[in-house]
């Protein structure tokens, strides 16, 4: 089906705590999305790897057998959710490709319940509890948008958004609003010192996004503390958030409370702002050869 007609666009991201249970998880997560559907939300969007705790905390071979196929179970049954209830749907996956191969990925599901296709994550931490380079073999589709329903969306995964790169790349093929599905928190012995700037910075170059781009930016994150393996963990800091086309904040979940947040936004902001804001214009495309090196001399 075309786009539909209207400028006004509901999103609704989905803010939960995840347990070691992967069929609760996605239970849950499917019934939050129900939820969001019948509050209006039109595109609806996971936290990142919403099927299980945050495992990269350590690197444990057990841990991969969390991974599904895409299209799998968690695609099939977020297809058949997606064609009632008329909404789009981005679910973030443990996508196993093959033996030996795997990707943290977002699969894009169109109103009408088709597959529309899938975004690997292309940036991949390795930092003190998130060990990810042990489980993700780096995206190898590039950055992708896609003409949905409701909008054209670009689609990007966690460490992906301190990148601005990705979010130009991305809102360059027309995306009027980038999803960054996220699992991010606090170490909680650094939290009393560095968590307010922590955090301050996650959610600032997000929202700088928005403003370099004309666009909106939708960030879901979980809740709760993980301690899988043990130890102190990671304690999430929620606050999921969706930022309009000048950078502002149009909607703000909690800290600690599982929720749905449903923020309408209006694309038509998108033409006005880049061309009363016009970065797109005026960009030097000639002269930013060097972003293609590691480091200039």
């Amino acid at each position: 089906m075309s786009r539909s007609s209207s400028t006004i666009v509901k999103l609704g991201l989905l803010q939960t705590a995840c347990s070691a249970d992967a069929a609760a998880n996605l239970k849950k997560t499917l019934a939050f999305a129900e939820r969001a559907a019948k509050q209006g939300a039109q595109i609806i969007c996971t936290q990142e790897l919403f099927r299980s705790q945050y495992f990269c905390q350590s690197e444990d071979h057990d841990n991969f057998q969390l991974a599904e196929p895409i299209p799998g179970p968690s695609t099939k049954a977020f297809q058949k959710l997606a064609k009632k209830y008329s909404v789009v749907i981005i679910a973030s996956l443990f996508e196993k490709r093959a033996s030996g191969l795997y990707h943290n990925t977002a699969a894009i599901i169109d109103a009408d319940g088709s597959l529309l296709g899938i975004y690997r994550k292309m940036h991949i931490p390795d930092d003190p509890l998130f060990y990810e380079k042990f489980y993700f073999t780096p995206g190898d589709l590039g950055f992708r948008a896609w003409q949905t329903r409701y909008g054209k969306i670009g689609v990007l995964v966690c460490w992906d958004q301190w990148y601005p790169e990705a979010a130009r790349l991305t809102a360059m093929q027309g995306a009027e609003i980038l999803f960054y599905p996220t699992a991010i928190g606090w170490h909680p012995k650094e939290k009393a010192e560095y968590g307010t700037n922590q955090h301050g910075a996650w959610e600032l170059i997000q929202r700088s996004h928005a403003v370099a781009n004309g666009c909106y930016v939708a960030v879901p994150n979980r809740i709760g503390l993980e301690q899988p393996i043990g130890g102190d963990g990671l304690e999430f800091w929620g606050q999921s958030f969706v930022a309009g086309t000048s950078g502002q904040l149009l909607g703000k979940a909690s800290v600690d409370k599982e929720e749905t947040l449903i923020v309408p936004v209006d694309l038509a902001k998108v033409d006005v702002t880049r061309t009363h804001w016009p970065f797109l214009r005026d960009r030097r495309i000639d002269a930013y050869g060097g972003l293609t090196q590691r480091l200039l001399d």
